[in-house]
């Protein structure tokens, strides 16, 4: 609604803003909400009264389904009779509660876990994953079932053996013997679900068994915060969203919801879009971590700091319903407003969306390398599809770094390419397999030399130039074996951006990856679009237009644009064939241009040109 352009009237917005105001009488359409408790908040739920006033704030807003009720955290374990009683309480008022455990010793001292080689340690989880499994027939692990100690026992026990590879073994068997099998000897019906987090790159070196888990636990959940991007993590705004479907390829239908909480925001906007992608992803559940941050104040003083980024999350509008006369804010303006602010945004769309696709990634069991550089593909409007299974029938792959952990890579790239199936690599897994029979497929080679850039040219056409310098390796080849689509300048001087080599009956292509992958969104748009194209001829349709811009693909004919700028857009929908684009939220057709080749003859592709708002997304459908 405020955020999408489809919706301008003042009838609207009005009527919206009484949907907000109302919306715990009546569950949102397309996704269930659940809320987190602490075991620091569920201890407080022996007193009832402190339970009834903070529940009423948030269920003032929020039409919730389910509590997860977390019995541990920090070696706070909450008594029987405490559980019980707020299980009465949720139970009352139709709410549904599962368990919680958060296996930390001290999450205040770098998250630190128990140690899973010593016998106490070992003893008291399992007696926690006991006294859960009696209260509750959901268990949901949060996401610090990993170990990060380097305790003499630990040294012992790993032997000869890498820290990833001594974890990985370890942390299974703590799966099994420790929190599964202790569960179910308690309640035979308990479902035990582990919650991932959002570092999925590094899963491995902590002991996330990525191979192993998904088939020992009855079901995943995500974690989808990515939080700003320039706080210490760094995630890129598309990874709420691609990290939803990775673990959906891990576990078919086993990936229960996404999780997001309110750390490390800078703007209302950022909430919200980590809202939307996990439900744009397809979670049937959203968890709000947690209790506590949901009946938190919206600082009064956040009224400007939100309306000065500029963005289309109207503030003022939001925030309405809690309004004083005097203009100041009632005590009922919590968390929990925005955050139904911005599902019910979502949940006016939802139905109309088929089943998510994209372009297939390959990434290897415990496998790392250019740290989540699918996500800044996501960035600049190329769908990606994260998956653990090298792809041999779709058209296009996109291989990065980290597939470089098959051994056998080099031997499935020729198999597609001999094919007919083509395949996009990056600068950097070039690096990796230069030394491992990839020259069988093409003579590159990855230098150690560097070259700092700032003009851009396809083909014979003019040269563009940007205003910021861009520090790229430097690709060296053989001239006429294969081709630069793509160059970069400085001054007479060229290096490939993207480059092409024909090998079977398919066609290889080397995407040259900026030393600052954030560098990508500073690519000219002409650069960009012919990566997109090369890139998406999976799909029936690519964007045309500047960075930070995400598109969200569908089975059935929809997709979404989101915009992640802070400024407002302009931009071309190009589908493959000519296809009637519809604006789904206000039913305009949108009037497009049919496209011509260098010969101005029709090419059978139509481009439609839209507009987007900051911080924003709209929906479509093509016919």
């Amino acid at each position: 609604m405020i955020c999408l352009d489809f919706l301008k009237s003042g009838l609207a917005i009005l009527l919206f803003g009484a949907a907000i105001v109302f919306s715990a009488e009546k569950p949102f359409n397309h996704f269930n909400v659940a809320v987190y408790s602490r075991a620091y908040e569920t201890r407080e739920m022996a007193d009832l009264d402190w339970l009834e006033s903070r529940w009423e704030r948030i269920n003032q807003f929020l039409p919730v389904q389910k509590i997860y009720l977390e019995t541990h955290r920090d070696l706070i374990v909450v008594d029987s009779g405490t559980l019980e009683k707020a299980k009465a309480f949720f139970n009352e008022r139709g709410v549904k509660t599962s368990g919680g455990i958060t296996l930390t010793v001290n999450e205040r001292n770098r998250f630190e876990t128990f140690c899973y080689t010593n016998p106490e340690h070992r003893q008291k989880v399992r007696e926690i994953c006991e006294h859960t499994a009696r209260h509750f027939n959901e268990i949901i692990l949060d996401d610090f079932f990993f170990t990060n100690c380097k305790c003499p026992s630990c040294i012992k026990a790993k032997g000869n053996k890498s820290w990833t590879a001594f974890r990985l073994e370890l942390m299974a068997e703590a799966a099994r013997s420790l929190v599964i099998e202790p569960a179910r000897a308690v309640n035979p019906d308990v479902k035990v679900v582990i919650k991932y987090p959002n570092w999925y790159e590094h899963f491995q070196g902590l002991g996330f068994n990525l191979e192993k888990e998904p088939d020992l636990f009855d079901g995943l959940y995500t974690g989808t915060e990515t939080r700003d991007p320039s706080s210490n993590q760094h995630l890129q705004a598309y990874l709420g969203y691609l990290i939803f479907r990775y673990f959906e390829n891990l576990k078919p239908d086993g990936n229960l919801g996404g999780w997001v909480d309110t750390f490390g925001i800078r703007n209302m906007d950022r909430y919200a879009e980590q809202l939307w992608l996990t439900l744009f992803a397809g979670a049937p559940e959203i968890t709000l971590f947690d209790f506590r941050q949901l009946v938190s104040p919206i600082r009064d003083g956040m009224r400007a700091e939100w309306q000065g980024t500029g963005t289309t999350f109207n503030f003022d509008e939001m925030i309405a319903p809690v309004m004083q006369e005097d203009g100041s804010l009632s005590g009922d303006a919590v968390m929990a407003l925005p955050a139904a602010h911005a599902l019910g945004l979502a949940d006016e769309v939802l139905g109309n969306l088929g089943r998510p696709i994209g372009i297939k990634s390959y990434k290897p069991f415990h496998s790392t390398g250019e740290d989540y550089l699918q996500n800044y593909f996501g960035m600049i409007g190329i769908p990606v599809d994260l998956v653990p299974e090298f792809p041999f029938d779709e058209d296009m792959v996109l291989l990065t770094v980290s597939a470089s952990c098959d051994p056998d890579l080099v031997q499935k790239i020729k198999k597609r390419l001999i094919s007919g199936k083509d395949v996009l690599i990056t600068s950097g897994l070039l690096h990796q397999l230069q030394e491992n029979g990839f020259n069988h497929i093409a003579e590159l080679r990855f230098t150690d030399r560097k070259a700092m850039v700032s003009q851009f040219k396809i083909g014979w056409s003019r040269v563009v130039e940007i205003d910021k310098k861009i520090l790229i390796p430097q690709i060296q080849y053989l001239t006429n074996d294969s081709w630069e689509e793509i160059s970069a300048l400085d001054d007479t001087n060229g290096w490939p951006i993207l480059h092409s080599a024909a090998y079977g009956s398919g066609r290889l292509y080397i995407l040259t990856i900026p030393d600052n992958f954030i560098d990508l969104y500073h690519f000219p748009e002409m650069v960009l679009n012919h990566i997109r194209r090369i890139v998406s001829q999976d799909l029936n349709i690519c964007i045309e237009g500047p960075g930070r811009i995400s598109l969200f693909v569908y089975d059935n004919g929809t997709f979404i644009i989101q915009s992640f700028r802070d400024d407002a857009a302009e931009l071309r929908i190009v589908l493959n064939e000519i296809y009637s684009v519809e604006d789904l939220m206000s039913g305009e057709s949108l009037d497009g241009e049919y496209l011509t080749d260098w010969r101005r003859q029709k090419t059978g592709e139509k481009a439609h040109t839209i507009s987007v708002k900051p911080h924003s997304f709209r929906v479509f459908r093509y016919r």
